[in-house]
């Protein structure tokens, strides 16, 4: 980050400490969606994201006076987030925790065929594709949060080892060493039982029924398929201060970003009116 954004940014943090609206509306707008998507990526569902995301942000706005631009503002708001979210017991896989094991014998084993048509008159396709994005991000569940952390870090925001190493307090060769043992273990099991991402039997649209009885799907609810996606490089140009960002070759194309749901900006927007900001401002 060159001097006068720096000098620029920390006019703003300072406006925004010391009362300005605006300018605290304009610090959450430009990182809600970065939040958002590591939540997502970190808890699994879109819910326990959105519950997550108002948290950290909220810590951030409490935290907002400690800023002073050692860092870019967006790796500030990494770290916040991902000490948040490592440490998150209240989400659905904390009481549910998966692995790659278990993963992969419910693809290997799963009656599917047995279970009978539970739709709801929604569209397959649809519903098909909805599965295929719940149950990549799910996945990601099958890792420990150390792990989902850095993945998601390097994949998603491909974020410099340097400056990733200094949100997650480990080395940068620590970093890019487990980054890429983690891709590895994903694409390893990508390629042996995924028939949408790799070369496994796994098909969504034939899983569809098997994962509405199992409650891994609700076709009155389909988070994915009406969520705004965004594309990826708005989510990289949102972290442009972070410098050096070194090639990743495999393509894990199912870390889209989305819009943060028009849910969670209305919920934000109303404590930003409420008479809670000026007493936590002043806290």
């Amino acid at each position: 980050m060159n001097k006068k954004m720096n000098e620029e940014l920390q006019a703003l943090v300072d406006k925004a400490t010391s009362g300005d609206k605006t300018a605290l509306e304009t610090l959450i707008v430009n990182v809600q969606d970065i939040v958002f998507n590591l939540s997502l990526r970190m808890l699994g569902t879109f819910a326990d994201a959105e519950d997550a995301t108002q948290d950290i942000l909220l810590k951030m706005i409490t935290h907002l006076s400690s800023f002073r631009g050692d860092s870019a503002f967006t790796t500030w708001v990494f770290r916040i987030a991902a000490n948040h979210l490592k440490n998150y017991k209240k989400h659905m896989f904390a009481h549910y925790p998966l692995s790659f094991e278990y993963y992969g014998n419910d693809i290997e084993n799963g009656k599917i065929q047995d279970v009978p048509d539970l739709t709801q008159n929604v569209e397959k396709d649809i519903l098909a594709e909805e599965l295929k994005m719940s149950c990549t991000n799910v996945m990601l569940q099958c890792l420990d949060m150390e792990s989902r952390c850095i993945f998601i870090l390097g994949t998603m925001f491909k974020i410099d080892s340097r400056i990733a190493g200094d949100i997650l307090e480990i080395t940068p060769e620590a970093y890019r060493q487990r980054l890429s043992r983690i891709r590895k273990k994903m694409a390893d099991f990508l390629s042996e039982y995924c028939g949408e991402y790799g070369s496994g039997k796994c098909k969504c649209k034939s899983r569809v029924n098997y994962a509405i009885e199992s409650h891994r799907l609700n076709p009155l609810r389909l988070d994915y398929m009406t969520a705004t996606e965004i594309p990826i490089q708005t989510m990289i140009d949102v972290k442009n201060a972070m410098e050096d960002i070194y090639d990743l070759s495999r393509d894990f194309s199912f870390c889209k970003p989305y819009q943060s749901p028009e849910r969670l900006k209305h919920l934000i927007q109303e404590f930003l009116d409420s008479t809670q900001l000026s007493i936590i401002q002043k806290s």
